[in-house]
Order: structure tokens, then sequence, then C-alpha cells
């Protein structure tokens, strides 16, 4: 007959084992293919250390850490990583929460995957061209489309609209 002890051990090993993998990050570059696809030495060599981070780590900056924040010209964000532009200047507004935010990325510009860091369940954002971490994307966010894209500014850059001419 099975001790009680070695039972209760094995159902709680059993139960940590599950808890872990469920808890484990899924990053987008293990998921799938990309276009542009470099080694960390290539991504070290051209991202500054807090880009790389961000983009190929799925880190994080610190609430109002990033210039962007505050950017208000018209332009284009684009991806720090591989210069794909992500999001129209239009479609960015003061959410509050430190971080630029979006209500709606560019056409074909990004990508999404299931983020279990932290014990909840997220959606990460991530470049559809290179893979690199862009942020999370809630559904708290104003009309037209609800949602939140909740950007790491240092993972973007900003392309400022051309003048029009006169």
């Amino acid at each position: 007959m099975i001790d009680r002890r070695i039972l209760l051990a094995s159902v709680a090993s059993l139960l940590s084992f599950a808890a872990f993998r469920w808890l484990r990050a899924s990053p987008a570059q293990a998921a799938e293919k990309f276009e542009i696809e470099k080694t960390d030495a290539e991504w070290k060599a051209q991202l500054t250390p807090q880009q790389y981070e961000i983009l190929r780590n799925q880190g994080t900056e610190r609430p109002g850490s990033s210039p962007l924040l505050k950017e208000h010209r018209k332009g284009t964000f684009a991806c720090a990583g591989c210069d794909l532009p992500l999001f129209s200047s239009e479609t960015k507004y003061e959410s509050g929460t430190g971080w630029p935010s979006f209500y709606k990325p560019l056409d074909n510009a990004v990508g999404t995957t299931s983020d279990r860091t932290f014990g909840m369940l997220r959606t990460e954002v991530h470049c559809r061209r290179c893979g690199g971490h862009l942020g999370h994307v809630f559904d708290d966010g104003p009309k037209p489309t609800g949602l939140r894209y909740c950007m790491d500014g240092f993972a973007l850059v900003f392309h400022p609209a051309a003048p029009s001419a006169t």
C-alpha cells in the first residue's frame, strides 16, 4: 500500500511542475520564424543594452523613463530592431500608465503571443518582422478599438512626418 506521505509528495511535485510550465514565459522567438533573424551577438552589436533587454529578452523599462512617452509630433513609431513602421502618431494617446500607448497598430505590423509570466495571462505584442518584444495589449483602451497597446518606448524609434510643402 502506498504511504500517504509519498502520495502527497508526488501530487505536490506534479502540481509544482505544472505551475512552473504555466508561469514560464513563452518568447515569440521560440514560437515562430521571422523575416529578420540575427544571432545574439549581432543583436547586441546593433542595439543599446536597454533595447536588447527589452526587444530580445522580453524586458521592460521603468514607467515614465522613455522620451517617447511625451512625443506628440505627427509621425510613425517603428521597431528599434528592424525599423518596421508599427504605429501612427494618430493612434497614440495618454493612458496614464507611464508607457507610450496606442489604440491600434498599423496593418500587418505586429504579432501577439500568450505571456504567462508573473502568474497572470497577458497578450504579448512583438514585431512581426524581427520578433522583437514591444510590450503588451490590454482591453481597457479608448474607442474605436477598446484596446491599449502598452509599448516599451525603448523598443521603438520615432520618425517625424515630413513637413507639408506649402
